[in-house]
């Protein structure tokens, strides 16, 4: 194998999706662009509320432990000083440290990772007690482990208020951050004074830690809180800082600063410190309330910054959807004449091959004149698409000329198929009038008589296989009946054309008449029906026929006992019923056409045709005969019956085909009746002595006896010439002429009907080797 054929066929991009293509790549990049920004401010958000829910979930708590430890630490300073009631005041303090940090612990459980040295710090907590309680190490080492485990929780509300993505949150809980940690300071001075104790001496050291402490606080209050504070917040600092518990500790600090005392031990406090206690209380009240206010203050900020870049996504979300739009809308603009234009060639197409190509072809099958300006024709266009359609208009007129000459062919196939079956038709009509003159000749011998009987029924299939092949090929049957024909004498004329017409039982429920326009075809198809329902079924059986009105019409029902049939194959008969087949199906189905001709006939006269499977495990054929092909009631109410006198003249002038020997000797010579086409005329048959039925055949003219060509067959309706009269021994040479020697009495038949219809088995029997040839080509 060559390279180029190992290749493989490259796969061709429809050109709908090449358009959509060019859609969708501007439209998934801004999408994506969406996408990438939405999912960064959607982070921002769920930071915020992080942030938010974190604050809320430690704040408090966090909160309530600083000022408990800050109490605590003080409580701890005066107690080791010795100040009366301290021992009550500390057990108080740790009381509520404990119950501070076991809710702390309760809400944050162990897993927050930002209060693991907070946690650590309340760990050595006990220790610290007992060394505070015996009192070893020092007064500063004591107080430097509050002061640290206190610094560890203002680090963590810095770390959790401090929003670095965000300058207006950041702004918003520095104030916080800053309040806690002047509260420190001032919490660290009144630690400090109570470690003065009732002496009101403080070490060195200590004073240098409370005059630190002042300077801080008043740094941070000044620099870091009121600077920041919102408008309200700011109002109600100002209102604490200008109450007098604040004025009071102002001038306190302000005192111990510049009016204290250095002695040998340390440094000596004014008397004013004693009013410390109460101001810092009052104060440090006010200053938590304003603490916890900004707190609140910077979450609700939070909450509303986090529902901004929400809101903000949500714009995003809409403003990119309207580009999107924007853009598509463009692409479609741009694209839509061409996906019109094609999509409008499409339906054109899909048009012409659907319905108006195939209507095209049924008219030129059926023989009808075309439209031609229902066929797409060549416009000329330049345009890519207009040059698609003027070629395919090409196609279609190229294939509807292929097809007209088909068609042509084909009628002109039919017209010849046609013609040779109306020759072999006269040819048949002619071989029945002269079966029918022997008979006349010959009728006392039986035995010829019987052979005469079978000739006429084989000629009879002849002649209605003929017919079949009129049908297929598009003709007609000539139907010579002017008068209306009874519904059981139409039913007897249908059974006589069948071989095996002994086994057909009739019954006609209704007195009903068919118009005479329709009877030939009427009778064509019953026997048709007859025909394959005895020659599928067993020898012996019945065949049953009844016709009844039914509320559309006529309804005939023909029941055999034949094989089983599966419910497929049933399917397959019916459709053939209902299909008008080609010449190729007819040539591959040519020994099996009665179901072909019967759907043609039930076409024809608008019946219904309905092969089905029947309660004794045969085949039931129902046949719906419309109204119209019936005789209205008034009319044939109004009818008059035929007298009695005028049958003898009737059958005086009709030849009994299918009569034996003994209901021959008794009938005058009939007179013969001309053939008029492809078929005789057929008047309904007549019962016989023997129960069978008779096919009353009309003379052929003389031309025709002679051998001459028949005339053609007289349209239905038409007047016929009245039927001439045979003369006995004119058809005799001159010779052979003579007086008519008389005949002998010929002594009635003691053969009951049953022992003449036993003498008919042989003929049956005959029969049955053709029977069961068929039926091996049954499925």
């Amino acid at each position: 194998m060559t390279p180029r054929q190992r290749r493989p066929r490259r796969r061709t991009v429809r050109l709908r999706t090449l358009l959509i293509l060019l859609a969708v790549a501007p439209t998934v990049a801004m999408g994506t662009q969406t996408v990438l920004n939405a999912g960064r401010l959607l982070e921002q958000s769920a930071h915020l509320r992080a942030d938010v829910a974190a604050s809320e979930q430690i704040g408090i708590p966090l909160y309530t432990l600083l000022v408990d430890l800050q109490a605590e630490r003080t409580a701890t300073a005066a107690r080791w000083t010795g100040t009366s009631g301290s021992e009550e005041e500390l057990r108080q303090r740790r009381l509520a440290t404990d119950r501070a940090a076991a809710d702390l612990r309760r809400v944050t459980g162990d897993s927050n990772a930002s209060l693991g040295e907070v946690t650590r710090r309340l760990a050595d907590l006990p220790g610290y007690r007992e060394r505070s309680d015996a009192r070893t190490g020092t007064p500063d080492q004591l107080l430097g482990y509050y002061t640290r485990a206190v610094n560890e929780i203002i680090r963590v509300y810095q770390q959790e208020f401090s929003h670095s993505e965000d300058a207006d949150l950041t702004q918003a809980s520095r104030p916080v951050v800053s309040m806690l940690s002047a509260s420190e300071m001032v919490a660290r001075e009144d630690a400090a004074l109570a470690l003065a104790g009732p002496s009101r001496e403080l070490s060195p050291t200590g004073f240098d830690q409370f005059t630190s402490s002042v300077g801080a606080q008043r740094y941070l209050y000044e620099t870091w809180v009121e600077p920041y504070l919102p408008e309200r917040d700011r109002q109600f600092y100002e209102r604490i800082t200008a109450s007098p518990d604040w004025q009071t500790k102002v001038r306190i600090e302000n005192t111990i600063i510049h009016e204290h005392k250095d002695t040998d031990t340390g440094i000596k406090l004014p008397a004013e410190v004693n009013g410390w206690s109460a101001a810092h209380s009052n104060v440090s009240v006010q200053m938590a309330t304003l603490n916890i206010d900004r707190a609140k203050g910077v979450i609700a900020l939070g909450t509303a910054k986090a529902d901004a870049l929400q809101t903000e996504v949500a714009w995003l979300i809409g403003g990119s959807g309207a580009g999107l739009l924007l853009v598509v809308t463009v692409v479609v603009l741009t694209t839509r004449s061409v996906l019109r234009r094609l999509d409008g060639l499409h339906r054109r197409t899909v048009a012409v091959a659907e319905r108006i190509l195939p209507d095209v072809v049924a008219r030129l099958d059926s023989g009808r004149t075309v439209d031609e300006s229902a066929l797409p024709t060549v416009r000329g266009h330049r345009d890519e698409v207009g040059r698609i359609n003027d070629a395919f208009a090409r196609v279609v007129a190229v294939s509807v000329d292929g097809h007209r000459q088909l068609a042509a062919e084909r009628h002109g196939f039919g017209a010849f198929a046609s013609g040779i079956a109306s020759r072999t038709g006269n040819l048949v009509s002619r071989q029945l009038a002269l079966t029918e003159d022997i008979q006349d000749a010959f009728g006392h011998d039986e035995a010829l008589l019987a052979q005469l009987m079978r000739s006429d029924q084989l000629t009879v299939g002849m002649r209605r296989q003929i017919e079949n092949l009129l049908i297929l090929s598009g003709g007609e049957i000539p139907d010579p009946h002017t008068e209306p024909m009874r519904i059981a004498d139409l039913l007897r004329e249908a059974a006589a054309e069948v071989e095996d017409f002994r086994r057909v039982e009739r019954q006609a429920l209704d007195e009903a008449s068919v118009e005479p326009q329709f009877i030939s075809q009427i009778s064509h198809l019953l026997a048709e029906l007859l025909d394959n329902a005895t020659r599928f079924s067993p020898p012996r059986s019945k065949v049953a026929i009844r016709a009844e009105l039914a509320a559309d019409g006529l309804s005939v029902e023909i029941e055999d006992r034949g094989p089983r049939v599966d419910g497929s194959r049933y399917e397959e008969m019916n459709r053939r019923l209902h299909t008008a087949p080609p010449y190729a199906v007819l040539a591959e189905n040519a020994h099996r056409l009665g179901l072909f001709v019967v759907g043609h006939l039930a076409d024809q006269l608008g019946a219904t045709v309905t092969l089905r499977r029947s309660v004794y495990g045969g085949t039931s054929a129902v046949v719906v005969l419309p109204g119209k092909l019936l005789v209205p009631a008034s009319v044939s109410a109004s009818a008059p019956e035929p007298e009695p006198a005028a049958a003898p003249e009737r059958a005086a002038g009709l030849a009994p085909a299918l009569v034996p020997a003994p209901a021959l000797t008794s009938a005058p010579a009939p007179a013969a009746a001309s053939v008029t086409g492809p078929r005789a005329a057929e008047p309904a048959p007549l019962p016989t002595a023997a129960g069978l039925p008779s096919r009353r055949r009309p003379e052929p003219p003389a031309a025709a006896r002679n051998g001459s060509r028949p005339r053609p067959a007289l349209p239905a309706r038409e007047a016929r010439p009245a039927l001439p009269e045979r003369v006995p021994q004119t058809h005799m040479t001159e010779r052979l002429r003579g007086p008519r020697a008389p005949e002998t009495a010929v002594a009635p038949d003691p053969a009951t009907p049953e022992e003449v219809a036993d003498a008919w088995a042989d003929y049956e029997h005959g029969t049955q080797t053709v029977e069961e040839e068929l039926r091996q080509d049954q499925p």
